[in-house]
């Protein structure tokens, strides 16, 4: 394990802090699911604690972000989150700490539940389609000014910044573009018209867990209000997602 003696430093602190302890020594260990950050899992003598490190320079503000969309989901009270011990920065390095989850059996229990309290979630509604701020989805900055209609949101602040990214990186060519155009024409009759809803926005299969209570415990959010489809949609990228879950998904 890779950890600056400052960090280590920082990071007893923060956390001896939370328990109210002094003299607190700490386990690190690394763990999986960290795409673009260092993930560890810390044991003190009494808690665990999963914990994210990254560049503060290369990702700006990406774990305040990620704070302010799980504190975002949280205060609806429809879904769980991990809750939020520490977010902090030493040198040039961003620290997430979060509670650690530990994790049960998807039961299909389960999977109605998670069904269930994402319609919840996606009945929470605003009066425009973005966000107060841009966030992140993964390492990618997400564009949420603020739009009236559906549409022209995801064309203007997800598709073309997209494209216009990847022709940059000479990933796609003039033709591809001309394609996108030809899309763009249609998504008036792709999406129906329903008001905002609030969205997790990167919900698949690696961004949500079950808990020992086999309840359902979203992470990694990319929160916006925008149109609760992309939102399914994400759910089938990978898969993963169980018959039982779209069943109990009820608008």
């Amino acid at each position: 394990m890779s950890l600056s003696t400052g960090t280590y430093q920082t990071i007893n602190k923060q956390l001896s802090k939370h328990l109210n302890l002094n003299n607190l020594t700490l386990k690190f260990k690394e763990v999986g699911g960290g795409s673009i950050n260092k993930t560890y899992q810390i044991a003190s003598s009494n808690a665990l604690f999963f914990c994210k490190i990254n560049s503060a320079t290369k990702f700006p503000q990406l774990f305040q972000k990620e704070e302010a969309g799980l504190q975002l989901l949280r205060d609806q009270h429809c879904i769980k989150t991990p809750a939020i011990i520490s977010n902090l920065i030493e040198n040039e390095e961003q620290i997430l700490i979060l509670e650690w989850i530990e994790e049960g059996e998807k039961t299909i229990s389960f999977w109605k539940t998670f069904g269930e309290q994402l319609a919840q979630l996606h009945h929470c509604t605003n009066n425009y389609f973005g966000l107060h701020e841009n966030n992140y989805m993964g390492s990618v900055l997400q564009i949420n000014s603020s739009k009236n209609n559906w549409v022209t949101f995801f064309i203007e602040n997800r598709l073309q910044p997209m494209v216009k990214n990847c022709l940059d990186k000479n990933l796609l060519s003039n033709h591809h573009v001309i394609n996108f155009e030809k899309l763009f024409t249609r998504l008036p009759m792709i999406f129906n018209d329903e008001p905002p809803a609030l969205l997790h926005g990167d919900l698949w299969s690696g961004n949500f867990l079950c808990n020992k209570n086999k309840q359902p415990v979203l992470i990694d959010p990319a929160v916006y209000y925008g149109h609760r489809s992309t939102d399914l949609a994400m759910t089938t990228l990978f898969g993963g997602f169980h018959e039982s879950f779209y069943e109990a998904y009820h608008f």
